[in-house]
């Protein structure tokens, strides 16, 4: 149908907030015509998708506005969420559920003639994050919201996402992210709320007018943080809170003077060293590159939020004594943990604090979330750097390390080897600063995120902590929100479960057990089966239409994707697939389920291993998926630039959810919880969060193998041999013999050999260990996908038992146990604007 929008249809801006189908028509057209100076003539798409989302954002602004004076007014304890990554995923269809007009929205789109859907999937998500992480974040705002807690997310408005990846002959490709590129109708710039950040320089010590001793920092270069505000809405409720991006700029972005002297660069120079801070997100493997302006990026965004939260602070109060009753900021992984010496330096050489006000202050307001066990993954700076960089907060972190050692010197008189382990300062190399030692140290509460994580920094990585503060360490197991990861990303099967036990669910997980008698009715199998089904049509036509690859939607879609890592063990899932290979090339009668594998996930930049797993998964699909005797069977899909849209797609697709990763190395995950959410049933080890899933769903609903922690453990203090798994499995080696012949690479015998060496000489990860226990639980899980009615049982007894693992919950725990806030309901004070307009106060 041709949109029906015109110049005749604009006649004034909508004075209130109703969501009446006309006044929704009329608003499109007036945000079309007026705020983007668009007609039918020479509008896009886009346009389109800009004019609704404007219409959505305007609806918001009333509870937003709302939710802001009422908590102003009554003063209530606001949980500040500092985190170098978002990925709230597109705003547009997600902000509609939330605030319940979907129905209106997609009514008035169709009489004007547009199609909502392709509205809705023409927005770019935001690019604020690579994994997990910025995911978690995301899960936790929109729980804050329903649960009516306010709450700031801080971040950084990255200009360009991490990358967009594209695979050209099999090897992944980086291109930029310009997600920011055709513009964000979601954010609010307030340039009346910058922040100035200083870097470098020296420090100053003086004496004030009543003769006691303070430090001042004079930075040699000083950039401004600019603040963009994107709402963000509970779901069905009156809560709208802020997640509040900075973005760098020079503070004087051009010189004159140069520019007179015929110094164009140097002219806009200070413009573009500012800008960089915040230009593009660094992936997280990187192991030196880009690490000073990474250190940039971290303390920059803490130093501007910090400054935010005691100007907002001041507004209401005259000191900042109280600072910890009305703000909780929880530390999101270590990237933040600059924020500790920070705040440190503001109460002290800003607002003239004593050290003990200060530090009392400070481990009462900060709390901190471990969420890695890896060595590579906690943030380590070289002390040159950071002094370099940050020589005010150097200072202020010797002095704490040297309070907190006496404290430990004291506890364990003449136990030096406790003090070298429990000190911020690593001395074992070059001198570095452990940032989560210093998180540990200036938090009042230190969590972990799956009970077993938790049960390993307790006893491994901060045992020396637990022994010291033993009831610091707790767990908050992590959670995804169903609003995101149900109603978004698979609105068939929230309809069904809509339909046979309500809508308390949505934000009552809990409430999923009313699912578990309808396991044993035929008719609801019938209707389970029939929405995975449809589900496998829609990316079997994506797939068909941008990769031109045909997908069997009656296949088992067994499906990993998440970060390319060999920790992650895309690998042994791989050595299965060809194993299946080498049995149908042996046997081409054999009878085996046929089986459709999707990989998906990005490596980083400079993590060569990684990057060539990717192209062994591309290289394995090409021969597997053209050779007549497995590709009927036996079919590989890499989809490309796996991100929050492509999860929505690829979740509920899924019947075989593979977590495989070595036990002890995931510290929870949170895709396990988004695939059983949608029915996958899971293949795993005792890792991370999948221990607590087996646990909730039932040993006989979940695929388990591979070596516990403890045999991980063992296996590695008496010598691992990897070789010597290769040597004795026919099986293995049949694997691994046939990527080494070149069999995958077009004869080429060295492409895949630094990938085979590494299996064969290290595997730290332990895959060959692990190698015969996973094909033997592959083959147990293909035989149960062939009795149809059990395997349905399955999916809805995963799906039924997944209340635990709600964000919500999550969110409650934090709530009860580290933040000591509690729900804070919002009443309307208005529907829409005045009749006689609003009256602002008079100026003076």
């Amino acid at each position: 149908m041709e949109p029906t929008l015109s110049a005749t249809s604009v006649q004034a801006a909508p004075t209130n907030h109703s969501c009446d189908i006309n006044k929704l028509k009329r608003a499109f057209a007036y945000k079309l015509f007026y705020q983007q100076g668009k007609t039918v003539l020479s509008v896009s798409l886009n346009d389109y998708y800009q004019a609704v989302a404007l219409t959505v954002r305007d609806r918001m602004q009333h509870l937003f506005i709302n939710s802001t004076e009422a908590q102003l007014e009554k003063e209530s304890r606001l949980v500040c969420y500092l985190s170098a990554e978002f990925l709230p995923g597109p705003h547009l269809c997600n902000s509609l559920i939330n605030l319940g007009f979907f129905n209106e929205f997609a009514i008035a789109a169709r009489e004007t003639g547009l199609d909502l859907k392709a509205i809705i999937d023409q927005e770019k998500e935001p690019g604020l994050g690579n994994g997990g992480l910025g995911r978690l974040a995301a899960c936790y705002l929109d729980s804050l919201a329903t649960q009516q807690i306010p709450a700031i997310g801080y971040g950084i408005r990255y200009e360009f996402g991490m990358f967009d990846q594209e695979i050209v002959n099999g090897w992944q490709k980086e291109f930029s992210d310009r997600w920011l590129q055709l513009g964000n109708p979601w954010e609010v710039k307030k340039a009346d709320l910058v922040q100035e950040v200083g870097f470098g320089g020296c420090t100053e010590s003086y004496v004030n007018g009543q003769g006691n001793r303070h430090h001042r920092w004079v930075p040699a270069r000083v950039v401004i943080g600019i603040p963009y505000d994107t709402p963000i809405p509970g779901y069905k409720v009156n809560t709208v809170n802020t997640l509040r991006l900075w973005s760098a700029e020079a503070p004087k972005s051009f010189d004159f003077q140069d520019f007179n002297v015929g110094d164009y660069f140097g002219a806009v120079a200070e413009k573009i060293s500012a800008e960089n801070i915040t230009k593009v997100l660094y992936p997280n493997d990187e192991q030196f590159q880009g690490k000073k302006l990474r250190l940039e990026q971290q303390y920059f965004f803490v130093c501007c939020s910090l400054k935010d939260m005691i100007r907002m602070h001041l507004f209401c109060h005259d000191s900042l004594d109280n600072f910890h009753d009305n703000f909780a900021v929880q530390i999101n992984d270590t990237h933040p943990a600059v924020a500790i010496p920070e705040f440190m330096r503001l109460l002290l050489d800003e607002h003239c604090l004593n050290w003990e006000e200060a530090w009392d202050i400070t481990t009462r307001t900060f709390s901190y979330t471990n969420h890695t066990l890896l060595p590579e993954s906690q943030d380590k700076w070289p002390l040159s750097l950071f002094g370099s960089l940050l020589p005010r907060h150097l200072e202020i972190i010797f002095e704490i390390n040297h309070r907190f050692l006496d404290q430990v010197r004291l506890r364990y008189p003449g136990d030096e080897t406790i003090v070298r382990n429990l000190s911020i300062i690593d001395e074992s190399g070059p001198r570095s600063l452990r940032m989560a030692h210093l998180a540990c140290v200036g938090s009042q509460t230190i969590n972990g995120v799956a009970a077993v994580h938790t049960h390993l920094l307790k006893t491994s990585s901060l045992a020396d902590f637990h022994r010291l503060w033993p009831q610091k360490i707790i767990n908050i197991t992590n959670g995804v929100t169903p609003r995101r990861w149900m109603l978004v990303s698979n609105p068939r099967l929230s309809q069904l479960i809509n339909e046979a036990i309500g809508e308390a669910w949505i934000t009552d997980l809990t409430q999923l057990r009313r699912l578990e008698p309808l396991a044993d009715d035929a008719a609801f199998r019938t209707a389970w089966r029939r929405v995975k089904q449809e589900n496998k049509e829609d990316i079997a036509a994506f797939a068909r239409d941008r990769h031109r690859v045909t997908l069997d939607i009656n296949a088992l879609f067994d499906v990993q994707v998440k970060r390319i890592h060999e920790y992650k063990r895309q690998h042994l899932n791989l050595l299965h697939i060809i194993t299946l290979y080498n049995r149908l090339k042996a046997n081409p009668t054999l009878d085996l389920t046929p089986r459709v594998c999707i990989f998906g996930g990005k490596a980083a930049p400079g993590y060569f291993m990684a990057k060539l797993i990717i192209k062994c998964i591309n290289a394995v699909a090409e021969v597997v998926n053209n050779d007549p005797d497995t590709r009927d069977r036996l079919h590989v899909y890499f989809l490309p630039n796996h991100n929050v849209q492509t999860g929505h797609l690829v979740y509920p697709v899924s019947d075989l959810s593979e977590q495989i990763s070595l036990a002890g190395k995931e510290a929870s995950g949170t895709g396990n919880m988004k695939f059983a959410l949608s029915g996958a049933v899971t293949i795993g080890t005792a890792d991370g969060a999948n221990i607590e899933i087996r646990e909730e769903v039932g040993e006989d609903n979940f695929f388990l193998f591979g070596l516990s922690v403890p045999e991980v453990e063992q296996l590695q203090a008496t010598g691992y041999r990897p070789a010597d798994y290769y040597l004795s499995d026919d099986e293995l080696r049949a694997a691994i013999d046939l990527i080494r012949s070149g069999h995958f690479s077009h004869g080429d015998h060295d492409l895949f050999q630094p990938l085979l060496t590494n299996l064969l000489e290290h595997d730290p990860y332990l895959v060959l260990a692990d190698y015969r226990s996973y094909v033997d639980c592959q083959q147990q899980a293909a035989d149960s996908y062939r009795k149809r009615e059990q395997w349905t049982r399955m999916s809805i007894l995963n799906v039924a038992r997944m209340g635990k693992f709600s964000s919500d919950r999550s969110i409650a725990q934090y709530c009860r146990e580290v933040w000591r806030v509690k729900p804070f309901p919002i009443e309307l004070k208005w529907q829409r604007i005045p009749e006689g307009g609003i009256v602002f106060p008079r100026l003076s």
